[in-house]
C-alpha cells in the first residue's frame, strides 16, 4: 500500500490568543505556556467539515496528475465535528468527484480517525474491493467549541487534509505504508469523560486535561516504540515524528521519551491549534516536499475515548 500524495486545506481567518484574552481573560502567555498555541484557523461562514474535505481533496488531486480522479474506487472520511451526520464528508467528496457506485465510508474515532481510516483502506485493498482510495480528515471544531470555556475553549482550530492511497506503487516518489497499528484504551483512566462532544449539550468539553496528557504521552510513545522495534529502526534513522497536534508539551514529552530531537518532530499546533484528526495529516503535507529517498516517517496519534495508533512511512 502506497501514499501517492497528501494536501491540506486551511481556512483563511486567523484567530490569535488575544481573542480569548478579550472573551475570557486568558493571557496569551498562559495559553502558550500550557499548550504552545499562538493562533489557530477558523472556518468562514459557509465553510464546514464537508466543504473543507472537498477543498483538501481537490488540492491533492490537482497536485497529483498520475492519480486519475476517475480511478478512485474508495472514499473514507474521518471527523468528529460533522456538518451533517447523514450526508457525511465522504458523501460530499464523492458527489464533488462525480464518481458513482463506489464504497463511501465515514468514521469517527476522535483524533485517531486518520489511522483508522487508513486501516479501512488497507482492508478494502486486501479483500480486492478497491485499488485507489481517497482518505480525507476534516474538523470544524469552531462549530462546536465554546470560546468562553477557560479549560478548553482556546484549543481548537479548523482544517482538513486528503491522502491519495494506492494498492500498487504509482511513482518512485510514493511513500510505502509499511505498517499501521491502532488500538483503544477506553477502559483506562478518565477515557469516558476526559474529552466529550455531546451536540445536544455543551459542545466540546475537556474537564480532565491532565489525564488526557498522561495517557497521550504513554500510548503515543509506546506504540511508536513498537513500530521502531518491529522494523529495526534506530531512533537516529527516523527522519520525522509527526504526533497528533493536541498540545506542544505532549509532543515534546513523547519525543523526549523516544530520544528524538525536537527538530525532527513536526509541529503545527503553534499556528493552527488542535485540528483534531486532521492535524497530523496537515503536518505530513507541510513536510511532504522535503522528503527524499530513504526517509522514514512515523505518524502517531491519540484521541478522546483514548484511541491511539502509529503508522510507518518509507520513502522510495
Amino acid at each position: 500500500m502506497y501514499l501517492h500524495h497528501v494536501a491540506a486545506y486551511l481556512p483563511e481567518a486567523v484567530v490569535t490568543n488575544a481573542h480569548f484574552t478579550r472573551i475570557n481573560g486568558l493571557a496569551s502567555e498562559w495559553i502558550i505556556e500550557r499548550t504552545g498555541i499562538q493562533e489557530r484557523r477558523k472556518a468562514a461562514p459557509g465553510e464546514n467539515a464537508n466543504t473543507m474535505a472537498i477543498a483538501a481533496t481537490r488540492a491533492a488531486l490537482a497536485a497529483a496528475p498520475s492519480f486519475a480522479q476517475a480511478s478512485v474506487d474508495l472514499i473514507v472520511a474521518g471527523t468528529y465535528t460533522p456538518h451533517d451526520t447523514i450526508f457525511t464528508a465522504a458523501h460530499a467528496v464523492q458527489r464533488d468527484l462525480g464518481i458513482n457506485e463506489i464504497p463511501t465510508v465515514s468514521i469517527s474515532s476522535a483524533c485517531s480517525s486518520l489511522l483508522n481510516a487508513v486501516e479501512i483502506v488497507e482492508g478494502y485493498f486486501a479483500m480486492g474491493k478497491a485499488t485507489r482510495a481517497v482518505v480525507v480528515v476534516t474538523e470544524h471544531n469552531t462549530a462546536y467549541n465554546n470560546e468562553a470555556d477557560t479549560m478548553a475553549g482556546h484549543l481548537w482550530g479548523d482544517g482538513a487534509a486528503a491522502l491519495l492511497i494506492s494498492k500498487e506503487r504509482i511513482s518512485p516518489e510514493d511513500l510505502h505504508i509499511a505498517e499501521v497499528i491502532t488500538g483503544g484504551a477506553a477502559p483506562v483512566g478518565k477515557a469516558d469523560e476526559a474529552v466529550t462532544l455531546k451536540p445536544v449539550e455543551k459542545g466540546i468539553v475537556m474537564p480532565f486535561g491532565r489525564d488526557v496528557f498522561q495517557q497521550a504521552c504513554t500510548y503515543m510513545a509506546r506504540v511508536t516504540q513498537t513500530l521502531l522495534d518491529k522494523h529495526h529502526i534506530a531512533t537516529p534513522d527516523l527522519t520525522y515524528l509527526i504526533p497528533h497536534q493536541a498540545n506542544l508539551r505532549i509532543s515534546k514529552n513523547v519525543a523526549k521519551q523516544l530520544g528524538i530531537e525536537l527538530e525532527r518532530t513536526v509541529n503545527n499546533i503553534e499556528r493552527l491549534g488542535n485540528t483534531g484528526c486532521a492535524g497530523a495529516a496537515i503536518g505530513l503535507a507541510e513536510v511532504w516536499d522535503t522528503l527524499k529517498g530513504g526517509d522514514k516517517v512515523i505518524i502517531t496519534v491519540f484521541g478522546g475515548g483514548y484511541s491511539y495508533g502509529a503508522m510507518l512511512l518509507n520513502k522510495g
